[in-house]
């Protein structure tokens, strides 16, 4: 099987813990995908019903963010990351009481993918609120996700570096004073195409229910 170069800011991606150190709580908006900072993407919206109703949860229901390395399960990072090391890689976080994040990444032959997720408690379901909706404001053209916390919003983008496709999918969920945001891209190397939409789509939201199911089992920390 003959080597591809890959693009630099792919590669980037795939150097080791010095490079996700750096990155710190960054990846909790959402971890672009390689050169979404210097591209404007394609937005990919997709199909969704209407929004969840709101719960009525009262505030402070969370004081501290759960271990986010354990928020999915082994099969289902074997099945959206084929190839990663499925304990995960906890990034560096300012504080951890209140965010942390969890990384899974693997190359396998020519196929890249990428898992990030990520908890954030606040002070309140007010704050809450207002940085989620802060959040969707800034990465319109997706949908609600029905049945997901308080409120769940997903949005899809394409990206395209020397040729190179990358396919990302962001999942950014309120429950209570707590905010889960998973990340979840690929690319594929031989044939320079991203994966399919609807892939992406679903593998963000399988994940954002785990990671959201994880959080309200753990309750308030």
């Amino acid at each position: 099987m003959r080597s591809l170069p890959l693009p630099l800011a792919l590669t980037a991606r795939l150097t080791p813990v010095a490079v996700l150190a750096c990155a710190g709580w960054a990846l909790s908006s959402g971890p672009a995908a390689p050169s979404a900072a210097d591209q404007r993407p394609d937005r990919e919206t997709p199909t969704h019903a209407a929004s969840a109703p709101s719960s009525t949860a009262v505030s402070k229901a969370y004081t501290a963010a759960p271990a986010p390395c354990t928020g999915v399960p082994v099969a289902t990072i074997k099945s959206l990351v084929p190839g990663a090391r499925t304990a995960g890689k906890e990034i560096p976080s300012t504080d951890t009481a209140l965010r942390r994040t969890c990384s899974w990444n693997a190359l396998q032959g020519y196929d890249y993918r990428w898992l990030d997720v990520s908890y954030e408690v606040t002070e309140s379901d007010q704050e809450a609120k207002k940085e989620y909706e802060q959040r969707v404001g800034e990465k319109s053209g997706g949908g609600t996700v029905p049945g997901l916390g308080d409120a769940a919003y997903s949005v899809v983008n394409l990206t395209t570096e020397d040729k190179q496709q990358t396919r990302e999918g962001v999942v950014m969920a309120r429950i209570s004073n707590a905010l889960v945001i998973v990340t979840y891209n690929g690319s594929d190397f031989e044939t320079k195409k991203a994966p399919g939409t609807d892939e992406i789509n679903k593998g963000a939201i399988k994940a954002a229910k785990s990671a959201v199911a994880a959080l309200q089992a753990g309750g308030s920390g």
